[in-house]
């Protein structure tokens, strides 16, 4: 066996990263042809594609998104919850569904997807079990979306990237999505948003990827930790936050292709329902109805979380939003619908102080994101 290198010894072992590296490429190699349901064709080895449609076309803005503490959960499931499942499969969509649900705001639809999986250690990339299920998870991200994943970067950061005990290792998950916005009519740059306008919100598949910090410290002090089980289905708590993030590039594309006067999209992520206010402009978001809370948010409630605080932290139920004028409400709607997503008109926009009131709860008002 080769001597260890000096460089092996400070933290980055090349031969326990590479089998990662391969495993990752083989799945790469097999998404290759997924952009060409939109007129794409790849001409070069390195992902570059050509856009061969007839459509006239702008580039999309490129969308970064990191994935945050999810990965922390699946480690500690993966270690203690005895189903040999790594959960992993589901992280790495996840992870491209950050950038991927971003990006689409702006009526762009991926292309490419490039990812970084950055660990505390060499030993991390090493287990292929869980290489192989992380790599399985962006291929269905990809095939999902209709995007090639191009490239990647797995470095190991011992002085950077340290996971809080009792995980000993989790890695950092980001990803950068491209594309392009054909037509170019399509583009949806959030300046038609009005007073006037309907909120229609669409449905989550649970917390998404948002709130994880929160969940962690409240888990952890319970007895069972993440095998707490939910009373409604007897799932685990671990099992439940760990559900993948649902992909809204078919709502979009549905909307888009319909003709639907879509005046902006917002995905439900980082600072909740109060998210809705984070256009600078002084709109107030007036909330008069929302769906039953689905119960892993009723738990969370339940564990003395202060209303607010998960209105403020939660998507608590949706996980998109579309702003339309009134008339095209019920297009929105059943478009969604046919499309597969639980849909419903929530509320107004008014002109007003920049802030998101929620009805349901007592006109409860949520201060913008950052105030």
């Amino acid at each position: 066996m080769p001597k260890k290198t000096e460089y092996a010894k400070a933290g980055v072992d090349y031969r326990k990263i590479q089998p990662f590296k391969e495993i990752m490429l083989a799945v790469a190699k097999r998404t290759t042809e997924f952009p060409r349901r939109r007129g794409y064709v790849s001409i070069l080895p390195s992902g570059a594609y050509r856009y061969f449609g007839r459509l006239p076309f702008m580039a999309g803005k490129p969308v970064l998104e990191g994935l945050g503490n999810k990965s922390w959960v699946a480690e500690w499931m993966y270690k203690n919850a005895g189903t040999g499942k790594t959960y992993y499969d589901g992280i790495g969509y996840d992870s491209a569904m950050m950038a991927v649900n971003d990006f689409i705001v702006q009526g762009a639809m991926p292309v490419t997807y490039n990812d970084e999986v950055a660990a505390g250690d060499s030993e991390w990339f090493e287990d292929e079990k869980r290489a192989g299920d992380l790599a399985e998870g962006f291929y269905d991200a990809c095939k999902d979306v209709g995007m090639a994943l191009v490239g990647g970067e797995s470095p190991s950061l011992r002085y950077l990237v340290n996971a809080r005990k009792p995980v000993k290792s989790a890695p950092s998950l980001s990803g950068c999505v491209t594309g392009i916005i054909a037509p170019a009519t399509w583009l949806i740059d959030g300046s038609k948003l009005q007073a006037g306008d309907s909120i229609i919100g669409i449905a989550s598949s649970g917390v998404h990827c948002n709130g994880f910090s929160l969940i962690i410290k409240r888990m952890m002090r319970k007895k069972n930790k993440f095998l707490e089980k939910l009373p409604h289905n007897g799932r685990t708590i671990g099992e439940e936050v760990l559900t993948k993030t649902l992909c809204y590039v078919s709502l979009v594309e549905g909307l888009l292709e319909t003709g639907v006067d879509v005046h902006a999209f917002l995905p439900g992520t980082g600072d909740g329902v109060a998210k809705l206010a984070v256009d600078k402009r002084p709109f107030t978001y007036r909330i008069h109805f929302w769906p039953e809370v689905p119960p892993i948010f009723q738990y969370f409630r339940g564990l003395g979380i202060p209303l607010k605080d998960c209105l403020k932290t939660f998507n608590w139920g949706i996980g998109y939003y579309v702003f339309v004028p009134p008339y095209e409400v019920e297009r929105t709607l059943r478009v969604a619908r046919f499309r597969g997503y639980g849909a419903w008109e929530i509320g107004q926009v008014e002109e007003g102080e920049r802030q998101t009131i929620f009805g349901p709860e007592k006109n409860m008002i949520l201060e913008p994101p950052g105030a």
